[in-house]
């Protein structure tokens, strides 16, 4: 595993856990501006609001149908990456604040150029369970883990 030639890569599938989680706040959010003393225009507003974020979320992070989500992750003598449902590679720099549990895992990471880190979220249902304690174990002792990406001989 200290190996820095040693490749390890891994693609996650939607997970129903995570589903039925989001669609279960989502059901509890929509009722609550209607029991609040507020105007009818704010509780439009915020039901409205809470579906246009379930449009944009649930393609792109949970039902992984866009294609710019992130199906993948790979660490090689490069770094991170991360693969989208179109098959491209991302570098990427993971974060110190990425954590690998038992039932989840939360890669913190940023890419090249940008300034503010983004996250993904990756059950236990959604990868294979030797997969999921795989991954786990790469992102606890993997050395230079929130290293910058190298550039690579293809970019």
């Amino acid at each position: 595993m200290s190996n820095p030639s040693d490749v390890f890569e891994c693609q996650w599938r939607p997970s129903r856990c995570l589903l039925r989680l989001y669609l279960l706040v989502l059901a509890l959010a929509m009722p609550a501006p209607w029991l609040a003393d507020l105007p009818l225009w704010s509780k439009l507003l915020i039901c409205a609001l809470l579906l246009v974020h379930a449009a944009w979320l649930l393609p792109r992070h949970i039902l992984l149908s866009s294609p710019q989500s992130f199906v993948g992750v790979r660490r090689d003598a490069f770094g991170w990456s991360l693969q989208r449902a179109d098959g491209t590679w991302q570098a990427v720099q993971l974060r110190p604040d990425s954590m690998a549990l038992p039932l989840l895992v939360v890669l913190r990471y940023r890419l090249p150029g940008q300034r503010f880190s983004r996250g993904l979220c990756i059950p236990r249902d959604a990868l294979p369970t030797e997969q999921h304690r795989r991954l786990r174990l790469r992102l606890k002792f993997s050395r230079r883990r929130w290293a910058e990406p190298v550039a690579s001989a293809s970019e």
